[in-house]
């Protein structure tokens, strides 16, 4: 699972009508200890009502086709958790209503 920022979204009106309906959104990895963005942006099928600006968990590859949104549909890359906070140790590094 990788940790990223939603940045945008992307708006397709001509796609594979297993596509049709899902909702997709630009997002960067984030790292873990200091959640500057680090790596290239990527396009994932939204799999829990994430919006932009909120930090969350996404997966890759056959993984990414393991939800019962994007089963049997031609994803390689989904969101499927929202991020509350994120603890490493005993340092609270990320909160979602909060400004660390």
């Amino acid at each position: 699972m990788i940790l990223a920022r939603v940045k945008g979204n992307v708006v397709s009106t001509t796609k594979s009508e297993k596509l049709s309906g899902y909702k997709l959104l630009i997002v960067t990895p984030v790292d873990a200890d200091t959640f500057e963005e680090h790596g290239s942006p990527l396009v994932s099928v939204d799999t829990v009502g994430a919006g932009e600006g909120e930090v969350v968990l996404v997966v890759g590859g056959s993984s990414s086709r393991q939800t019962a949104v994007t089963e049997n549909r031609p994803v390689d890359s989904a969101i499927v958790a929202v991020v509350d906070s994120v603890d490493i140790g005993s340092k609270r590094v990320y909160e979602k209503y909060s400004k660390i």
